[in-house]
């Protein structure tokens, strides 16, 4: 049986041309980046190269980019720094309900010590209203974090008018841009972007690897203890073959490879829904569509079909889907995502697929997934019309 991938919001196969470059350097330039001899010299030459084509990616300067163990770490080294460097200043942050859960449970945990953590709404798009964001800053806000794009439904935030309301205020602006780096240009200065956690596999890059972008005007501690490496501002040894398949990976990803990829997706999407709505599947896109959606992601309400039921059986079938964020597909809890956009009560929550297209996939893949979700429908709503 063939298996077919279509859950890339959660993670990407690794590209070739990153395979290679970290199997080259793991060969060849095994050095602590942080020693003084020539192999230091060598694996230190790597990091500040890699550093560079990761800074020139969102518009950045090169000693902006903090290298991280992934956006989990990022995102927690902006909320959490920001909270305790910022705590005389005020207390209240401000967030949305729709983050991921590396947003969410420091945001949670923060409230335990006192802060104040505003919950922006969202609407059926999965969108915040700028009106309740100006509303929330008050001159005690320390900290927005709202994400660029989101990785269940696929809508896209308002980040550059965000940017320009937190300007105004005292506050500094982060975003969690994992589902949108390597998709969509990023200008962090034209977006008065403070904070940017990124993923390297997210884009056919490898696991346990990503940075964080801190404006060069602002000092943030380090969250780990120890060594002094990325200037003090991050300790840990360096992982050089991660770093340099990162670099790898965004060096791939060029204007136009960006330009085709989200055409491509765009492409998809609309197979997807043509073939369903041909085939009599009674379903409903979350979240809606557009041009200022996250192109590789689809979430389809399939009306009268568990979840569970829908993962289960396109599993068996040899589909790969979620269910919702990668980070809580082992958990039955309903998304928290669906809920904040359509409300606790709606059978869309416990009714809902995400599909998220990459660069291996193909129309024919599309073809035979649409063909085995029509079966798996047919089939359970006619047991269920059998009971009734």
């Amino acid at each position: 049986m063939e298996h077919i991938y279509l859950d890339n919001a959660a993670t990407t196969p690794m590209a070739p041309e990153v395979i290679q470059t970290m199997t080259d350097q793991m060969v060849n330039d095994f050095g602590n980046a942080s020693s003084t001899h020539y192999f230091g010299r060598q694996a230190h030459t790597v990091l500040d190269n890699s550093r560079h084509i990761l800074a020139q990616s969102i518009q950045a300067k090169d000693n902006e980019i903090i290298l991280t163990s992934g956006a989990t770490e990022s995102n927690n080294t902006a909320i959490l720094k920001t909270a305790m460097q910022r705590a005389g200043e005020g207390k209240r942050l401000i967030t949305t309900a729709i983050e991921h859960h590396s947003v969410l449970k420091p945001m949670a945990y923060l409230e335990t010590q006192g802060f104040d953590v505003v919950y922006l709404p969202v609407n059926e798009q999965g969108v915040i209203n700028l009106a309740d964001l100006k509303a929330a800053l008050t001159p005690d806000t320390i900290l927005v974090s709202i994400m660029m794009g989101n990785n269940e439904v696929g809508s896209h935030m308002p980040i550059h008018e965000i940017g320009q309301l937190v300007h105004e205020s005292n506050a500094w602006f982060h975003t969690d841009a994992t589902q949108t780096y390597g998709l969509l240009d990023i200008d962090v200065q034209a977006d008065q972007i403070d904070f940017l956690s990124v993923s390297a596999h997210k884009i056919n890059g490898p696991k346990q690897i990503g940075f964080l972008y801190v404006n060069d005007a602002i000092h943030l501690p380090s969250l780990l203890l120890g060594g002094e490496q990325e200037k003090k501002r991050r300790a840990g040894t360096e992982n050089i073959p991660a770093v340099a398949g990162f670099a790898k990976a965004v060096e791939l990803l060029t204007p136009a490879v960006k330009a085709e990829h989200q055409a491509q997706y765009t492409a998809f999407k609309q197979q997807v829904l043509e073939t369903l709505k041909a085939n009599q599947v009674a379903f409903e896109v979350n979240g809606g569509l557009g041009a200022d959606r996250v192109q590789h992601v689809l979430n389809l309400w399939i009306k009268g079909v568990s979840t569970y039921v829908l993962q289960m059986n396109l599993d068996l079938a040899g589909f790969a889907v979620s269910g919702g964020s990668a980070c809580t597909a082992g958990d039955l809890e309903p998304s928290h995502v669906l809920i904040a956009m359509y409300g606790k009560e709606s059978p869309r929550v416990a009714e809902s697929v995400r599909i998220s297209f990459g660069k291996d996939t193909t129309a024919a893949q599309l073809d035979a997934f649409c063909a085995t979700l029509t079966k798996i429908v047919e089939k359970n709503l006619a047991k269920q019309h059998a009971k009734d």
